[in-house]
C-alpha cells in the first residue's frame, strides 16, 4: 500500500482538476435539452476509466449511454462491481446558487456544483484508487469490474436491459456504490439498508377549460380544490399514511436496530437547526432516524395547476396535477402501493372531476447482512483512511439498481457513502469537503486490498 498511499498524495491536486472539468459539464438527463453535455459527460468518463488503465467502452442504449470498464487480471481473487453515475439533477432554482452549478467553485474546504456529491465527486473517488494501483503498483488486489450510468437520476431506464444482455459479462462477488452520506461530519458510515420507493403523478380535470370563477364558480367542480382535498386525506393527524393496506407488508424495526439507532450521536436540534425549521414532524411514535431510515411515508413533491403568474387571475382550472412518491421499507411492493394510491385517489374524486394517473418508477427496499465478510473488509479499509471505525445505518433515499443488481447478478452492495447529508444534494449550492473526496479516495484504496482477503463463496 505504500506505493499506492504516495501516489495518492502525489496526484490529490490532479484529482481535484479532473473532478472540476467532469464538474463543469451539464449532465442533466432529465431535460433534452442537455442531450450533447450529457452524452460528453459519458465521453469523459469513458476517457478516465482508459487513462486509469481500465478496458473501457462506451455502451449505447436508447437513452444515455452506459460506460463500461474491467480489469481482470487478479485471478481467483475476488470481483467488485462499481457502480456509479455520471448525470445529475437539474440545477433550479438557479437564482439560490451563490456560484453557477457548473462552475465549479472551491471555498472553505468544499467544492460547490450540481455533481459534487450526487454522484460525479464519490464516483470519481473509485476511479482514482483504480488508476492509484495500476499506475503504482502495475495491478490491482482485485478484478474490477466498473459501470457508469447516465439515467440515475431519471430511474435508470435502460440499465436494468444491459444488465440482462451482459449478466454473463457482469458477475461479481459483491458490488460497491459511494451514492450514499456518512452519519455525519468526522462519523463514517456503511449503509446497510434503502428504502424503496414509487414515484406517481395525479391529475384532477374538469371542466375542458379554465373558466370565469365568477360566472361558473359554484355550479362546477374545481379541480385545484378537489386535489387539495385529496392530499389532506393522505395523512391522519398522527402523520399515518391513509392509502388502503399501506402498512400491511412492512417490516418492522428489531430491537437491536432500534437500540442501535438510539445509540448514534444524533443532534437533533442541530439537524432541525440546519434545515431552517421550527420544528420537526411525522408518523408518531418513531424517532426522527426512525422514521427517515426504517418508516415508509407518502409526500406530495409537486403541484401544479390554474394560474401562476403574478397578481389575481380569477378562474376555476380545468386541471389540477400533484407528483407524489412514497418511500418504502422491507417487503412493500411497489406496484401493489401504486394501485392501492390510485384505487384510493380515485374513490374520492367527486362527479364532475376525472382521474388520471400515472406511475413512472419504483423500486423496493433493500437490506443488506450487516455481518456479512464484505462489510468486515470495508470496516476495516474506512477505519485506515478516516481514522475512526465506520457506524451502521440505514439511508432514507432509493438507489434502484442496488435491488436491479441482487435480481440480474444475485450479487449484494456495499454502500460508502464519503458525502454529508448537509451537501445540499438535489438542492442549490450543492457541494463536497475535499477532505472527504480524498479520504474517500484512500479508502477505496484500501478496499481493494481488503476485498481480496475475503474467501470467495
Amino acid at each position: 500500500m505504500q506505493l499506492v498511499e504516495q501516489y495518492l498524495r502525489d496526484h490529490a491536486d490532479r484529482f481535484v482538476e479532473e473532478l472540476k472539468t467532469l464538474l463543469r459539464i451539464a449532465s442533466i438527463s432529465a431535460d433534452s435539452r442537455f442531450r450533447g453535455e450529457t452524452r460528453q459527460a459519458a465521453e469523459f468518463v469513458c476517457c478516465q476509466m482508459q487513462s486509469a488503465g481500465l478496458t473501457a467502452e462506451l455502451v449505447e442504449t436508447a437513452g444515455h449511454p452506459i460506460v463500461y470498464g474491467e480489469w481482470l487480471h487478479a485471478g481467483d481473487a475476488p470481483t467488485a462491481l462499481i457502480y456509479g453515475h455520471y448525470d445529475v439533477q437539474p440545477p433550479d432554482p438557479l437564482a439560490d446558487w451563490v456560484t453557477p452549478p457548473f462552475a465549479p467553485d472551491v471555498r472553505d474546504g468544499y467544492i460547490y456544483a450540481r455533481g459534487a456529491t450526487d454522484d460525479k465527486g464519490q464516483m470519481f473517488t473509485h476511479l482514482k484508487s483504480v488508476e492509484a494501483w495500476l499506475t503504482s503498483v502495475g495491478r490491482l488486489p482485485v478484478n474490477v469490474k466498473v459501470i457508469i450510468e447516465g439515467e440515475e437520476e431519471v430511474g435508470s431506464n435502460h440499465l436494468e436491459q444491459f444488465l440482462t444482455q451482459h449478466k454473463a459479462r457482469l458477475q461479481a462477488d459483491v458490488a460497491v456504490i459511494s451514492d450514499t452520506s456518512q452519519f455525519a461530519p468526522g462519523i463514517p458510515a456503511i449503509t446497510y439498508g434503502l428504502r424503496g420507493i414509487v414515484a406517481c403523478e395525479a391529475t384532477v380535470r374538469g371542466p375542458r377549460q379554465d373558466l370565469h370563477s365568477g360566472i361558473f364558480g359554484g355550479a362546477v367542480v374545481n379541480p385545484a380544490n378537489t386535489l387539495a382535498r385529496l392530499i389532506g386525506l393522505l395523512h391522519d393527524d398522527r402523520g399515518r399514511v391513509q392509502i388502503p393496506g399501506f402498512y400491511d407488508d412492512v417490516a418492522e424495526l428489531t430491537p437491536i436496530e432500534r437500540e442501535g439507532f438510539a445509540k448514534l450521536p444524533f443532534d437533533e436540534p442541530g439537524f432541525q437547526e440546519n434545515l431552517g425549521v421550527a420544528a420537526l414532524g411525522g408518523e408518531q411514535g418513531y424517532s426522527t432516524l426512525e422514521r427517515r431510515w426504517a418508516r415508509p411515508t407518502c409526500d406530495v413533491n409537486g403541484l401544479g395547476g390554474g394560474y401562476q403568474g403574478e397578481g389575481p387571475k380569477t378562474i376555476i382550472p380545468a386541471a389540477a396535477t400533484a407528483k407524489i412518491t412514497c418511500r418504502l421499507v422491507p417487503h412493500q411492493v411497489p406496484e401493489t402501493i401504486a394501485a392501492s394510491l390510485k384505487a384510493y385517489l380515485a374513490s374520492h374524486c367527486p362527479a364532475g372531476t376525472t382521474l388520471e394517473f400515472t406511475t413512472w418508477h419504483g423500486c423496493p427496499a433493500f437490506v443488506f447482512d450487516p455481518t456479512s465478510p464484505f462489510i468486515n473488509a470495508a470496516r476495516a479499509a474506512i477505519h485506515e483512511a478516516f481514522g475512526v471505525a465506520p457506524v451502521l445505518i440505514r439511508e432514507g433515499g432509493s438507489i434502484p439498481v442496488v435491488a436491479t443488481f441482487r435480481e440480474q447478478l444475485r450479487v449484494d452492495t456495499l454502500l460508502l457513502g464519503w458525502g454529508q447529508n448537509t451537501d445540499n444534494l438535489h438542492s442549490p449550492n450543492e457541494r463536497f469537503c475535499l477532505a472527504d473526496f480524498h479520504r474517500g479516495t484512500r479508502a477505496s484504496a484500501h478496499l481493494w486490498q481488503q476485498l481480496a482477503g475475503v474467501r470467495r463463496a
